[in-house]
């Protein structure tokens, strides 16, 4: 039970760094002089609340796809603060743009790389492709949902972990998010970006993640694209959870105001809000 529980607190670290320094904190109700055009108050998903900057345009997208699923994850009303797991508020210090309406549980599990295998998975789901859903745990033990619908559940004895069958098949949605606070509990930036595929940043698309591995750790999810149709160049935006466990959140750029909260993403440093990464740190789902 000991070692579990040290197990256990490494992976409950995997988000953990020294806080940003605030900044002044902003009206997220209404843009910024700088973002107006980009920003479309009423609206109800991703697609809907950010404009592309002038001259870029959305790529299209197959309606079935992961990406489409991303760009189009329903927000909160504009203004709305994150929540943290134990329903207080993650204060807006320029941090983010917009809040994913999406539950994340009472536990403080929902940290970073937890929010983007719960996006990954919840779309495989609603898509019924159940046989697809599967992570690693950070001791590299492969955790099939195929396994946990046909009422197998996890046993630890120390390191060691196997399946026991313990339940009924199912395979309602309380069922998958148990085994979705599983992998949160068990899983984390470093095993997640060991099951990764690496990247080139001039190829990012939605749904590549920017991801840091260890302990602590911290990754970000591209959600949204659009493409200059002259110059090829595109811009993205990106989305986190962070530690302690709260909401999903789109991230300010505060790099450059002007086409905040789009990201262009170049080689190099890509400094978002509350960490720093790398170009090399890209990475995909495989197939």
């Amino acid at each position: 039970m000991k070692s579990i529980c040290i197990v256990l607190s490494i992976f409950l670290m995997s988000c953990q760094s020294d806080p940003p320094k605030p900044e002044p904190k902003l009206d997220k109700s209404e843009p910024t002089k700088n973002t107006k055009n980009l920003f479309q108050k009423n609206g109800t998903t991703i697609e809907e609340r950010f404009n592309p900057p002038s001259d870029y345009q959305r790529t299209e997208l197959s309606n079935n796809s992961f990406a489409h699923y991303l760009r189009t994850l329903t927000l909160k009303p504009a203004g709305s603060e994150v929540l943290y797991h134990n329903g207080a508020t993650k204060p807006n210090h320029n941090v983010y743009e917009a809040v994913v309406d999406l539950q994340i549980g009472t536990k403080n599990l929902h940290q970073c790389a937890d929010a983007i295998m719960r996006l990954k998975a919840e779309y495989l789901w609603k898509q019924k492709e159940y046989d697809q859903i599967h992570f690693n745990f950070t001791n590299g033990f492969r955790v099939d949902y195929a396994e946990w619908m046909e009422g197998n559940r996890i046993k630890l004895n120390g390191n060691k972990t196997s399946w026991v069958h313990k339940k009924s098949p199912s395979n309602s949605y309380e069922d998958f998010w148990n085994y979705m606070e599983i992998i949160f509990m068990y899983a984390g930036t470093a095993s997640l970006e060991k099951e990764l595929i690496s990247v080139k940043i001039e190829d990012a698309v939605i749904g590549d993640i920017l991801i840091q591995g260890g302990h602590p750790g911290h990754a970000v999810i591209i959600v949204d694209q659009a493409t200059n149709p002259k110059t090829g160049k595109s811009v993205y935006l990106l989305a986190q959870s962070y530690m302690p466990a709260q909401e999903i959140q789109l991230l300010t750029n505060r790099m450059d105001e002007q086409i905040s909260p789009w990201y262009e993403l170049t080689e190099g440093d890509i400094l978002t809000p509350e960490w720093d990464f790398k170009s090399e740190d890209l990475r995909r789902f495989g197939e």
